[in-house]
């Protein structure tokens, strides 16, 4: 996917960047979090954040009418500071965890699918990274 389309989303969350990576990389806390919409949710997630790990967690809408799953295997790790991976269907994924003082401001760049438009993508993550920041402001 040399020349797939790349998205970028970022969210900045009121929590310093050890916090930040634990609920970002942490199965129970992923869970809690990772999913675009009120009406879906991750009833399951697994995670081996380390170069050549693997990392999966099932999306379904809430009233069991679909699920998939969601998965990769990890090419680069810096400990507080950046995750690439690369998916199960080939796109790439770099995130950026940037420490500003008592903040983190991650940023996601994803190459972009060719099903559906790049501005759904864009939404879609979006969301689940706005959920991320409200589900650690609140724990």
């Amino acid at each position: 996917m040399e020349n797939a389309q790349k998205i970028t989303v970022e969210v900045t969350v009121n929590a310093p960047v050890d916090k930040a990576w634990k609920y970002f990389s942490e199965p129970e806390h992923i869970v809690k979090w990772s999913f675009a919409s009120e009406d879906w949710h991750t009833p399951h997630s697994e995670n081996d954040l380390q170069v050549g790990g693997k990392f999966k967690s099932t999306m379904a809408a809430k009233d069991g009418s679909f699920s998939f799953d969601f998965g990769g295997t990890y090419t680069e790790i810096k400990e507080h500071e950046f995750i690439a991976y690369s998916l199960d269907d080939g796109r790439t994924v770099q995130i950026t965890f940037a420490s500003e003082g008592d903040n983190t401001k991650l940023t996601e760049t994803f190459d972009a699918e060719d099903q559906n438009p790049v501005d759904m993508q864009q939404g879609g993550w979006q969301a689940i990274l706005n959920n991320f920041k409200k589900y650690v402001e609140a724990n």
